[in-house]
């Protein structure tokens, strides 16, 4: 019988796949290769399990430790940049810096397709085995048509090398107890991860050059589809490497650079453990549920912030947990030299503002000389400084409840009579304290009245007496930070909230701050004007990018330059150009501007000559010239000054001091905004201020920075 007649013979497959029944070529028959395995790890998203693919490198690395050390119950696995360890044996897959629940992995071969979104699902290991197994007997003996029935009773029959399908089982059989047919519309099977479509990235490059932290504003969620922090800075992340791999291209291919590693630190969980929710539920109305939830929830932690008490549990809780990543990452990665940054969203933002402004810096707490160190009686932050001025006062039996309260100098420069009678101290003692205070500080006010900050442009007789309790600027830490004001061991002036922030142990090199609402807090505190010399004690980089449509985004820089108006410096476009509907726009400026001043210059030039006295032939005729050359130019001069801001524009513009609180360097930036969000700035405020987690042009802005202090710069400057 001849291979056709052998083929017309043979019967035909189930009724439902007759039609799908590929002939099988003749170079396939015995020429099995082994399958070629793929490590995925399943993830809960949108209440579905999917299962996701290690990254190339990744899943060699583990395919490498599976082979080599099979027997070894402990063998742990690194994968994703070190953010998270696969325990290989039990097959689970943990995060490293974050909780997250443990996720189960699985060697990958076999592949059946899923019946809600067509997304391929992985089979168990053993299953994939034996069919495996199945697959090379048949393609070694070229006999086809198997069928085998996996653990939860379902039906997969292998017709030939390209066509294999799964069938699920019918629960009236099994309620019966006959054997699962091949019912239903069938779904395909897939062999090798090859042949399944699936987005499998390369990795990222093991160097990593710097370590940036990420901090959070209010509520669980982080952006406009109610992501988690971890979740919005991994995007933050795959974006930078994207940005990494086409701006500097040429720094990869020398190894000159690795990456940039971002982690999230989490602050809202553990303020909402405390109990807090529990008291806001008693006393929350039944009405509208969803929304007081949600206010609850989110729009309350601004004014968590704002409570002493609760304003402590956040700052520690954020300074604790970047002490502990950082622990944790240069346990981590031993050899790692690079340096730290830190970025915050929103009220996150102001958190780290807050923070930095009363970071210590160890070079100057050394050497008290130094201009900058000389904080006065109260800037050391002493606790036994306050035991001596109990003493003094004759006072000393209520030491047991300053120090219950983690009283130090600061801090009690900062008590209010209020403040005092809450921690149980009476009146006669109050009033004993509070006139030490006052007398302190009027003084180191005598003695500091010819030592005024720079850039305060008040008279001393014009400045703040020390009983106001206001603070006109944030001043430099050489002198008083106010100008003469009450407090100067606080940067940030009178109003931010009684706290004993905690130090960092380390010192960030630059601190970038999304949508952030500081500009407005510290004029809401009473800070009219920030000192041009004032800088962050351990940060010398300060960076404030915004959406122009964002509603909770504020500006720096007038706050240093209040006389002077001027743009925020706009971002360019991550592709080397500004927008084109920008670009539309500013030309029919310039064009309009443009038929406004020849216009204006033609009538002027009309008028002029109705109005020119009659000259001689001869003398008209020389000075004909010399008249249009000067009245031209006269024109010129009177029209453009005032009416042509934007050709000026062109041309290089000095450049503007804004102070050292950047390093001397400006301070905001503005992102460009889309050409759909230009048709209504209201419709797309929400959107403006939770877009920084996907913006290309941030992204860059941020690795620029970076990697400038590095002195590696971008392949191609962006205009």
């Amino acid at each position: 019988m001849s291979a056709v007649e052998q083929q017309q013979a043979e019967p035909s497959p189930s009724s439902n796949s007759s039609s799908s029944f590929e002939v099988v070529e003749a170079d396939t028959a015995n020429k099995y290769e082994a399958v070629v395995p793929h490590w995925f790890y399943c993830k809960v998203i949108d209440s579905r399990e999917r299962w996701i693919p290690f990254s190339r490198q990744d899943s060699e690395k583990l395919e490498e430790a599976h082979n080599s050390r099979k027997d070894d119950e402990q063998l742990v696995v690194p994968t994703e940049g070190g953010r998270y360890d696969v325990h290989l044996k039990k097959r689970l897959h943990c995060a490293m810096y974050w909780e997250e629940e443990v996720s189960e992995v699985r060697r990958c071969t076999w592949f059946y397709k899923g019946d809600k979104d067509n997304k391929y699902i992985p089979y168990s290991e053993s299953f994939s085995e034996e069919l495996e197994e199945t697959y090379m007997i048949a393609i070694t003996l070229d006999e086809w048509k198997k069928k085998l029935e996996s653990p939860t009773r379902e039906i997969i029959i292998l017709h030939n090398p390209k066509l294999m399908v799964h069938y699920h089982p019918v629960t009236t059989s099994d309620d019966w107890g006959s054997t699962p047919t091949e019912q239903g519309r069938p779904r395909t099977v897939k062999r090798g991860v090859e042949n399944i479509s699936a987005d499998i990235p390369c990795g990222e490059p093991l160097q990593i050059d710097h370590l940036v932290f990420v901090v959070h504003g209010i509520g669980p969620a982080c952006d406009i589809r109610f992501r988690s922090i971890v979740q919005c800075v991994n995007d933050f992340r795959n974006v930078s490497l994207s940005m990494l791999q086409t701006h500097f291209k040429k720094a990869q291919e020398q190894q000159q650079i690795g990456r940039v590693e971002f982690l999230p630190v989490n602050w809202h969980s553990p303020l909402h453990s405390t109990g807090v929710d529990v008291d806001l539920e008693r006393i929350t109305l039944p009405s509208i549920n969803r929304l007081r939830h949600f206010i609850n929830d989110t729009i309350l932690d601004v004014f968590f912030y704002n409570s002493s008490t609760y304003c402590q549990t956040i700052v520690d809780t954020v300074a604790s947990e970047m002490n502990r990543l950082y622990r944790l990452f240069l346990q981590r990665n031993p050899d790692y030299k690079g340096g730290v940054s830190i970025a915050g969203h929103s009220l996150g933002s102001l958190i780290l503002f807050d923070l930095l402004t009363n970071q210590k810096d160890s070079s100057e707490d050394e050497d008290g000389n130094k201009e900058g160190s000389q904080m006065g009686a109260y800037g050391q932050g002493d606790i036994g400084r306050v035991k001596e001025i109990l003493k003094k006062l004759e006072l000393s039996e209520y030491y047991s409840v300053f120090e219950k309260e983690r009283m130090d100098t600061q801090a009690l420069a900062l008590c209010t009579e209020k403040d005092l009678k809450d921690m149980g101290i009476p009146l006669g003692p109050r009033t004993k304290i509070l006139h030490y205070v006052r007398t302190k500080d009027e003084t180191q006010d005598a003695q500091q009245q010819a030592h005024v900050p720079v850039g305060n442009n008040d008279k001393s007789e014009d400045a703040p007496k020390p009983e106001s309790g206001s603070s006109p600027q944030l001043g430099a830490r050489s002198s008083s930070m106010n100008g003469g004001g009450k407090h100067q061991y606080l940067d940030v002036g009178l109003g931010q909230v009684s706290a004993n922030y905690p130090q960092l142990i380390y010192k960030p090199d630059i601190f970038f701050a999304f949508g952030s609402p500081i500009g407005m807090f510290l004029t809401v505190r009473g800070v009219k004007r920030i000192d041009p010399n004032y800088s962050l004690p351990t940060c010398k980089g300060f960076f404030n990018i915004f959406h122009p449509f964002d509603p909770v985004a504020y500006r720096i820089e007038p706050m240093i330059i209040p006389d002077l108006e001027f743009e925020p410096m706009l971002l360019p476009h991550h592709k080397g150009r500004k927008r084109m509907h920008l670009e539309l726009k500013e030309g029919l400026t310039r064009m309009g501007m443009d038929l406004k001043n020849n216009l204006l210059g033609s009538l002027r030039i009309a008028w002029q000559s109705f109005t020119r006295s009659p000259l001689l032939a001869v003398e008209a005729a020389a000075t004909e010239n010399e008249a249009e050359t000067s009245l031209e130019k006269q024109t010129v001069h009177s029209d453009m000054k005032p009416e042509e801001p934007a050709a000026t524009g062109k041309e290089d513009t000095p450049p503007i001091n804004v102070g050292m609180l950047n390093g001397g360097h400006r301070i905001d930036y503005v992102l460009q905004e889309k050409p759909i969000e230009s048709f209504n700035e209201y419709l797309f405020a929400l959107q403006g201020h939770l877009c920084y987690w996907e913006s290309e042009d941030t992204v860059l802005l941020i690795l620029k920075e970076i990697y400038q202090t590095q002195g590696i710069t971008l392949d191609q400057p962006l205009q």
